[in-house]
């Protein structure tokens, strides 16, 4: 039997271990060998990278994802995309999912996995459309979790949904590392055994069952891991890529892995690791092992996340409580799976619960606006009182909400007006208003300044 890799250290090794301030120069000088390790796929963009980039690393997400592209030409680059919320923390109108995931596609994605927070499926089926449309992988992710109310049942059932609706493959999403090896191997078998397309496993190392768990699906027939070359790897990481290698090589599984190639590769992210660390934005506590994530269910960019805010504001003190509320609050909002944008909007409430001294004394407006049903059909039964206290008398809504949103794409476009360049930039607008039209000042200053200066040159 053959298990491929997905190799994380571009996306969601760095987002896990540092809050993805990871910049293109840093690991530019690799991404030709990267392109010859024998991946099946590279995890390079989505999720909180195109954020980061536009908000902290002063970089253009989109010609980044161009530069990798023109580098790796041959492996298969992947990104995470939240459904109707894209990449931001809002639902978006169909026109600008569509047109999201075409450019996407264009500017050199070949497969983009797509979930919803909460396992809506009517959230997803857009995104999946377009992406076929296009002439892309659709990878549907169940955003896995426990509670009283997930079981095996419904996962498959999930797949089944997103096998009918065009997903080319099933990923099962452990965002926060709590799936162990006995569930893997039940839930890969029993998806295995109800859907015909490939299964692929995405864990974290978080609570240190990664490797058992990664083991046992490959066990129960999974066909694709998500792994983190090792430098990268532990901790709320993935598990690393030259030991599952190894192992499952050993045991007789097929690896088109290149050892020597990964060898090069991590070797290459070593420094870039200790540079990290010696400026303090690798914070060793998200390098350990935290068995107590089993309880609290938090993921690992969530965890980071966290440990970055509570560090800003000098209320690390406070890190426990936040972590004991985390799953009160879950529970209270119907037990949604904690994976973006849910994870931080259940995260930012326990610690607004727990900074405050007081529960729900302020709730934030996502929060508000997802009992009000604007993410979709929450899980569970949402806490009464508390929904109540935001709505009313009022009640949710009930049907795809995207279906109430107007088209977003051409006012945008409108809005902005020449700041922006390419339907790409409008894209960036829209889902991170704010910095986007920042970085667009900023790019415009620089070119500004080098043509006067070419000027200068040019009369002198």
């Amino acid at each position: 039997m053959k298990v491929q890799f997905t190799e994380t250290v571009l996306r969601d090794a760095n987002q896990s271990l540092i809050a993805t301030r990871l910049p293109f120069e840093d690991f530019e000088g690799i991404l030709e060998t990267m392109n010859k390790a024998g991946y099946y796929s590279l995890e390079c963009w989505g999720g909180a990278t195109f954020d980061s980039c536009l908000r902290y690393l002063n970089e253009d997400p989109w010609e980044r994802l161009r530069k990798i592209r023109a580098k790796c030409p041959d492996v298969k680059l992947q990104m995470l995309l939240r459904g109707q919320n894209l990449l931001g923390y809002k639902h978006y109108p169909d026109d600008v999912v569509r047109m999201f995931v075409k450019k996407s596609i264009e500017n050199g994605i070949d497969i983009i996995r797509i979930f919803d927070a909460l396992n809506d499926v009517r959230n997803i089926q857009v995104a999946v459309d377009e992406t076929l449309k296009n002439g892309a992988i659709a990878s549907g992710a169940i955003s896995y979790t426990k509670s009283p109310i997930h079981n095996l049942e419904a996962y498959v059932k999930l797949a089944k949904d997103m096998e009918a609706m065009g997903c080319q493959t099933i990923c099962i999403k452990d965002m926060a590392g709590i799936m162990g090896p006995q569930e893997a191997y039940d839930t890969v078998k029993a998806l295995k055994e109800n859907v015909k397309v490939p299964i692929i496993l995405h864990t974290h190392s978080t609570t240190g069952l990664g490797m058992l768990t990664l083991q046992k699906a490959v066990e129960a027939g999974c066909d694709v891991i998500d792994t983190a070359i090792s430098c990268f790897s532990g901790g709320t990481s993935q598990a690393p890529t030259e030991t599952m290698a190894y192992a499952l090589k050993q045991e007789g599984y097929t690896i088109d892995l290149d050892m020597q190639v990964l060898k090069e590769i991590n070797d290459f992210f070593k420094p870039v690791k200790a540079k990290f660390l010696k400026e303090g934005k690798l914070n060793p506590v998200v390098l350990s092992t935290d068995t107590d994530a089993l309880n609290y269910q938090v993921p690992g960019g969530m965890l980071s996340n966290l440990v970055a805010q509570l560090t800003a504001q000098n209320r690390m003190d406070k890190f426990d409580e936040v972590l004991a509320e985390t799953p009160r609050v879950r529970k209270d909002l119907g037990y949604p799976p904690l994976v973006t944008p849910m994870s931080q909007m259940v995260g930012v409430q326990a610690a607004t619960n727990v900074l405050l001294g007081e529960r729900y004394k302020s709730i934030s407006k996502e929060v508000k606006a997802y009992i009000r049903g604007e993410y979709g059909k929450a899980p569970g039964e949402i806490d009464k009182d508390l929904q109540k206290k935001v709505l009313g008398d009022e009640k949710p809504i009930t049907c795809r909400f995207a279906d109430t949103l107007e088209p977003g794409f051409e006012k945008a476009k409108k809005e902005i007006g020449s700041k922006a360049h390419c339907d790409e930039d409008v894209l960036s607008y829209i889902a991170f208003p704010a910095q986007a039209e920042a970085f667009f000042d900023k790019r415009d200053e620089v070119k500004k300044n080098t043509f006067t200066y070419s000027i200068r040159k040019v009369e002198e």
